[in-house]
């Protein structure tokens, strides 16, 4: 049976908020308790901007993903579905590593390792669907501050 396109791209969409979402409650829980207590640079922004910053681009990410997914399937976009997968997972990771885990080094090593699968995703969807890859770039510009976040809490907090 073969999937409607809209279903897939609902799918697409949940999965990657529901994901998000899932990675969020290792989050929240420390916002106001163990990272309230870490000196944190100057760039640092308002806590409430997470979350609508987040949530927007795990949407873009459904759609992107869903723009891929609906490709007829190949070698070339089962390989990229399957870079997505992983960056995603490093994704959801990085919350448990760094907020659950409290572990701010072993988060910025990971964080870098996600950066670059997420540039191989964007590589990868481009060959398939150009606008899929454009829809990840606000995901690798977040990623890259994020990554200089976690970069200068860790300088600021030695453990």
């Amino acid at each position: 049976m073969k999937m409607k396109p809209v279903i897939k791209l609902i799918l697409s969409i949940l999965f990657t908020l529901g994901i998000g979402t899932l990675g969020g409650l290792f989050t929240a829980p420390e916002i106001g308790g163990w990272y309230a207590t870490l000196q944190k640079p100057s760039f640092q922004p308002p806590n409430w901007l997470f979350g609508p910053v987040w949530s927007l681009l795990y949407t873009l990410m459904g759609i992107s993903l869903y723009m891929v997914w609906k490709q007829p399937s190949s070698d070339r976009r089962n390989k990229a579905l399957t870079i997505f997968i992983i960056q995603f997972v490093l994704n959801f990771s990085w919350s448990i590593i760094f907020f659950n885990q409290h572990q701010v080094g072993w988060a910025l090593v990971e964080i870098v390792v996600m950066w670059v699968c997420i540039l191989l995703t964007i590589i990868r969807f481009y060959q398939i669907k150009p606008a899929a890859a454009w829809l990840l770039v606000p995901y690798i510009l977040w990623v890259s501050f994020a990554t200089a976040l976690n970069a200068a809490i860790w300088k600021l907090n030695p453990a």
